[in-house]
């Protein structure tokens, strides 16, 4: 059951080094690569919690 906090490294690791995804090219409604890539990790990153939360959590009876 402690498996699913490793779902929460994934944003950690992603944003790590930023010289992976420093770059402006591909834009996405004309927005540089470097925005867009981190907002969709805030996204990302609020769906995996609330996977590891409601996976995690002790069911009261």
């Amino acid at each position: 059951m402690r498996a699913w906090y490793l779902l929460l490294l994934a944003p950690f690791l992603a944003l790590l080094y930023p010289p992976l995804y420093n770059r402006s090219d591909p834009t996405l409604f004309g927005m540089p690569f470097f925005y867009w890539y981190q907002l969709s990790w805030v996204v990302i990153t609020a769906a995996l919690l609330s996977i590891v939360y409601l996976l995690t959590k002790r069911r009261s009876l």
